[in-house]
């Protein structure tokens, strides 16, 4: 599978607006803690500096304090001097330095300084000499890395805070021995210490740095978290409707009216539906997972096989034999499974029964063109008999005038019975020819064929043939039927069957109700010489006999007269083995509570 087959497949189960809208949501999120972070890590450094800060205020003052030997005396300030040098040696400091009122410098760590003016007074002096401690990053000559921390410059006052930076009330220690004071006025002073911040801000970098990668990782982790979520859930969505999909195709194959089969590229059987298992008369369970050859029948081999070479589909009519002996005509349809990229992966077998439908087609063009030879037989048969009847009165004219003239007399004869011979198959061609009009009344189907049985009961015991009537059914439907018509169907098959069995045999009648109840079969069966094959298909045509004095409208009339009882009739033989004619018809009525 390509690349992009991969990503569609991907799109198609996890929307691209979920991933997007996913991944901004995520982001979001991600930004707001890390500028959170940072913000706190931030407040945190510059509450840490200003604790330093003040720290080293307090401890100048201190140290002022104990050097003092007058209000800011000469001395005073050269002690102070060497204090800001010794404390600025502290590696995490810039600068300290102390100015007056007017932002004169009056000490400094870097004595070059001294006497100087700071750059920044005019900015920051309405701040500078406030009791409240003061903060600002940068000043005008070093901007770079340093937190500047500033307020009144008092040795004479402590100032106490808390460990949060807020400052408690300051204690007045009162007035110093006026011993060591050269002037009892103070005069207003600032302290500056400069910090040097480049090592927080690199640490401070670094933990932002760090902050940012656990940022993106957690990013990263949550969308693998929620890509892995919808997944999953896309997963068990897609696999519960692959599962309902294929309940309903499986469904549908098992349900279809015409029988399929499945092959895998090795020719194994992967799929057979109930219609198959009907049509082949093979159980799914033991067809599947076997090679085709071993299941199908052999002319169904020979078009895969015909198809592998043309490398197109392929339908066509077989002539199948049921392991029964059952005959059955099937409608082949052969084709090849392709998957994506025209990939070769079996082989599709569709199978109808289409029996009934070409016995129907027979059935409408034998009832088509027995209507023409019908009509055409009613115009022969008119035209016929007018000159019979004048030939039989001649016959008979003569066979009266010559009877003393044995031969003329017995030539006369010939004549007569020839001529009644003829009418009597005009009469069936008339017969034959007009619409057969019935007159149906309920009658009980044990009643019927007894009665059509007596009528050749003598026959059938001159020529050694036993009749034997199965157990019918107690309490089967009367069928609605013209009882003279019936009983002319019957005998009709009877003395067919009796002249079948020039040797004896056995004559069986049954009667049986098919499945739905709807309808009576009727049976009749002899073990005489058959029926050819070749013959079968023509039994019901017109003047179709095997016999030398048959007319051949013997079996048209009777299928005639089933179809006017709107019934069937079919006729099942093999040569040398006798044969079976099968009558269905409706009952009277529809049978109750069945």
């Amino acid at each position: 599978m390509s690349k992009r087959e991969n990503l569609k497949k991907f799109r198609n189960v996890i929307p691209p607006w979920i991933i997007i809208g996913s991944t901004m949501i995520l982001l979001t999120i991600f930004l707001l803690w890390a500028l959170d972070n940072i913000h706190r890590q931030k407040e945190t450094s510059t509450l840490h500096l200003l604790e330093r800060g003040e720290d080293l205020i307090q401890s100048l003052e201190a140290g002022a304090r104990i050097n003092m030997t007058g209000i800011m005396g000469q001395g005073a300030i050269l002690q102070l001097q060497k204090l800001l040098t010794e404390t600025a040696a502290l590696t995490d400091i810039k600068y300290i330095m102390i100015i007056d009122a007017q932002g004169i410098i009056i000490a400094h760590n870097d004595t070059g300084k001294i006497g100087g003016k700071y750059p920044d007074f005019s900015i920051i002096k309405d701040t500078a000499f406030s009791r409240e401690l003061q903060w600002r990053h940068g000043n005008q000559t070093d901007a770079d890395n340093v937190f500047e921390v500033y307020r009144r410059f008092s040795p004479r006052h402590i100032y106490n805070r808390s460990r949060h930076g807020k400052r408690m009330n300051n204690i007045d220690m009162g007035r110093i021995d006026n011993s060591l004071v050269e002037n009892s006025q103070e005069t207003e002073q600032a302290i500056f210490i400069g910090l040097d911040t480049s090592q927080i801000e690199e640490t401070r970098k670094e933990e932002s740095r760090h902050i940012l990668l656990m940022g993106a990782i957690f990013l990263v982790a949550g969308l693998a978290g929620i890509s892995s979520l919808l997944l999953v859930q896309a997963y068990r969505t897609t696999k519960s409707s692959l599962k309902r999909i294929k309940a309903f195709s499986d469904n549908v194959v098992d349900n279809m009216p015409i029988g399929l089969v499945a092959l895998d590229q090795d020719r194994t059987v992967i799929s057979f539906n109930q219609e198959c298992e009907s049509i082949l008369n093979k159980e799914t369970s033991i067809v599947i997972g076997r090679p085709a050859d071993t299941v199908l029948p052999p002319d169904i081999m020979d078009l895969i096989h015909e198809m592998d070479k043309s490398k197109t589909g392929i339908e066509k009519e077989i002539n199948y034999h049921t392991p029964e002996g059952k005959r059955l005509t099937l409608e082949i349809s052969v084709s090849m499974l392709e998957g994506g990229g025209d990939s070769f992966m079996g082989y599709l077998v569709l199978l109808r029964d289409i029996t009934e439908i070409r016995s129907l087609e027979k059935e409408i063009e034998r009832s088509r063109r027995l209507a023409s030879i019908g009509g055409l037989a009613a115009g022969v048969a008119h035209e016929i008999r007018n000159p019979l009847s004048s030939i039989k009165g001649f016959a008979t004219y003569f066979s009266e005038r010559y009877k003393d003239v044995p031969e003329d007399k017995k030539t006369a004869e010939i004549m007569i019975r020839e001529v009644e011979r003829l009418n009597r198959v005009i009469g069936q061609l008339l017969e034959f020819a007009r619409p057969v009009n019935i007159e149906k009344r309920p009658m009980p189907v044990g009643a019927l064929i007894q009665h059509s049985i007596k009528v050749i009961e003598r026959e059938a015991d001159k020529k050694d043939i036993r009749i034997k009537i199965d157990d019918i059914p107690e309490g089967l439907e009367p069928v609605s039927v013209d009882i003279d018509r019936m009983n002319q169907v019957f005998i009709n098959l009877y003395l067919n069957a009796i002249e079948a069995m020039p040797d004896g045999g056995t004559l069986t009648i049954a009667a049986t109700p098919e499945k739905d109840y709807r309808r009576l079969r009727i049976t009749i069966t002899d073990t005489g010489r058959g029926i050819d094959r070749n013959d079968l298909a023509h039994v019901f045509d017109p003047y179709f006999t095997t016999k030398q004095s048959g007319t051949g409208l013997g079996l048209s009339i009777v299928h005639r007269i089933i179809e006017s009882h709107n019934g069937e009739i079919t006729i099942e033989s093999e040569s040398g083995k006798g044969t079976t004619v099968a009558i269905s018809l409706p009952y009277h009525a529809a049978p109750a509570n069945r």
